[in-house]
């Protein structure tokens, strides 16, 4: 049996990474290594295929040691949940890995994967008993891969997920959540805190608490409410970019869907990893089943959070149970308890930062921060004129305005015409 069909069987026996199988990639090696004994135009076809999803890496012919490897470190199986986790592998507290046959599956999985990252095409072409049909030199119609030189080590594999989790939240920075599944964003806003102009002092505690929260120091859960088109949910946006690289992530979580929150902290506990639970544009109608849930959520639940979650909301009012006039005016005996009721959410934010629309002038200092970012050369005078037709048009001021106005203010002026 030559090496390239051994190599094949214990592909196919992969055991504890068994789910890489059903990638893509994989599967079109699994085949080509499976085609060594069929006609040359099968042979060449399923060549063909797995040089293709190669290629599909990024669009551009990838390393194949590049390929698996990253396919090796975002796996979600057992080992890579624990070793999230922070177990100790080979000699650690934890008995079934240290003398189990679980981790000597792992060990067989990762050399599998060693070896089909140093696979070569000379090396494929080579076992190919037909090889000669392809004339003098096969590599004038076989398109050849890139090797590469990444290696995959059992305490490579180790590190890297006690640094950075496993699966998906080791792979992505953004999430939200949808039925039961915290499913991955891979295209998120690209937001910088350094975009966001006009409001730096007012969004400092929220940084301020971040940077704690990253730093593994206390935290608390924050509260940004004001007026829309202030920059409340892109300061969160903000922050997930700024400090992605130190291990943050975020998962958005639609009000209906806050009873999952007991499920995404059995999800996340554990993991190396900070996470903020953001619940966008929060606000509730009388007898809101979700508002009662939050309150557990934030204080006092079953299912307390973990230390590497907070909850960041966003909503334009304080009081975010909805309140009328005839709910003061009522005959209940206890009517205080009730007002107090429509505040005892807020109150559960440890920090809580009010964005509020800017007035003329520093609307006009956030559209001339923007001009200057984007090198508009334009009168500042006739600049502030056009900026306060635009948002008279657009019914106030706000930070969101401004940016829609310089975005229109760029495209005319590069088209050569008038603001």
């Amino acid at each position: 049996m030559s090496e390239i069909s051994l190599l094949k069987i214990r592909l196919s026996a992969l055991s504890v990474y068994n789910g890489l199988l059903h990638d893509k990639l994989i599967a079109g090696l699994n085949d080509l290594l499976g085609s060594m004994n069929k006609a040359p135009d099968e042979f060449a076809m399923n060549w063909g295929r797995f040089f293709s999803l190669l290629s599909a890496e990024d669009c551009r012919a990838e390393s194949l040691s590049d390929a698996i490897y990253n396919r090796a470190v975002y796996d979600d199986n057992v080992f890579t949940r624990s070793a999230a986790g922070g177990e100790i592998f080979g000699g650690g507290s934890d008995k079934s890995w240290s003398d189990g046959r679980t981790l000597d599956a792992v060990h067989k999985d990762l050399s599998t994967l060693r070896e089909l990252a140093s696979l070569t095409p000379e090396a494929v072409i080579s076992a190919y008993p037909r090889r000669e049909e392809f004339g003098k030199n096969p590599f004038d119609i076989l398109p050849r891969w890139n090797c590469g030189s990444t290696e995959i080590t059992y305490d490579g594999i180790v590190k890297f997920h006690m640094a950075n989790g496993c699966g998906e939240y080791a792979k992505y920075i953004a999430f939200v959540r949808r039925s039961g599944r915290s499913v991955p964003i891979t295209n998120p806003d690209i937001i910088s805190l350094a975009s966001l102009k006009g409001y730096e002092e007012v969004r400092q505690p929220v940084v301020d608490n971040t940077i704690a929260f990253v730093s593994g120091l206390p935290a608390n859960n924050c509260l940004l409410y004001g007026d829309r088109g202030t920059g409340k949910s892109s300061t969160v946006k903000a922050l997930l970019n700024e400090y992605c690289d130190r291990g943050l992530r975020l998962i958005e979580l639609p009000k209906p869907y806050l009873s999952e929150y007991p499920d995404i902290v059995q999800e996340i506990a554990g993991l190396p990893l900070k996470f903020i639970i953001f619940i966008d544009d929060l606000s509730f109608q009388a007898g809101d089943e979700n508002y009662a849930a939050l309150k557990g959520v934030l204080e006092g639940g079953i299912a307390s959070r973990p230390d590497n979650a907070l909850i960041y909301a966003t909503t334009n009012r304080r009081h975010m149970l909805n309140e009328t006039f005839s709910d003061r005016r009522g005959d209940e005996i206890h009517a205080a308890d009730t007002i107090q009721e429509s505040l005892s959410l807020s109150d559960r934010f440890g920090v809580q930062v009010t964005f509020l629309a800017p007035d003329r002038t520093n609307y006009y200092r956030i559209v001339h921060a923007l001009a200057l970012e984007r090198r508009l050369s334009v009168d500042p005078m006739e600049l502030e004129m056009a900026a306060e037709r635009w948002a008279i048009t657009k019914g106030g001021r706000s930070p969101r305005t401004a940016v829609q106005f310089i975005d229109d203010a760029e495209a005319r002026l590069a088209r050569g015409l008038n603001l």
